[in-house]
């Protein structure tokens, strides 16, 4: 063990041991990468329609009201999971469940930032590495860019959300990351052959 850790596991300081998990894990084949995206904050937000204004006004981004649909403004993005429920996300860090404590139209906001975890997956195979393991159509003409959903990827629950033509973003339970990351990293291998 290094000798900061044991010093900072002695005094102590156990944030001086903490590191998001997979940090730095990246895989790079001739047809994808897969790769570990930076921590953000995000938000579990359950509201009716009538109180999607008012949220949308707090969080500084339009709520999206039609299925697959996802909305972005500079670092923040609002993710379509249901017609009540939306995947917010901060990449900046900024606390959005403070952003939406001072709205008095019914909803709900939990704080999902310490169970998620994101990759990204791009590359000219990026669907065909997807496609792997989950059951929906990623073709660009079904699925957009900006296109979301909540589905499968092999035995788990992932969000998709295409980033860009050839890019797409995964969010998935900290507590499947290694499956998640694993899957991704040899359908990424087999796309290339």
């Amino acid at each position: 063990m290094a000798k900061a850790a044991i010093a900072a596991r002695t005094s102590g300081d156990v944030d001086a041991m903490r590191r998001p998990i997979l940090a730095g894990e990246a895989y790079s084949g001739a047809a994808a990468r897969v790769e570990v995206l930076p921590t953000a904050e995000r938000i579990s937000l359950r509201a009716p329609a009538g109180s999607t204004a008012a949220l949308s006004k707090a969080l500084g981004l339009k709520l999206p009201v039609a299925p697959k649909a996802s909305s972005s403004k500079g670092a923040r993005m609002a993710l379509w999971l249901g017609p009540d429920e939306w995947l917010v996300i901060d990449e900046a860090g900024a606390d959005l469940l403070s952003a939406c404590a001072g709205v008095k139209q019914l909803h709900s906001a939990v704080g999902v930032s310490h169970r998620h975890m994101a990759f990204g997956v791009s590359g000219p195979a990026c669907e065909a590495t997807l496609s792997a393991g989950c059951p929906q159509d990623l073709s660009l003409s079904v699925f957009p860019v900006g296109a979301c959903t909540r589905t499968v990827l092999g035995k788990i629950e992932v969000v998709l959300m295409r980033t860009a033509k050839d890019s797409f973003r995964v969010e998935c339970w900290r507590s499947y990351s290694d499956y998640c990351f694993t899957f991704l990293k040899e359908a990424a291998r087999d796309a290339a052959l």
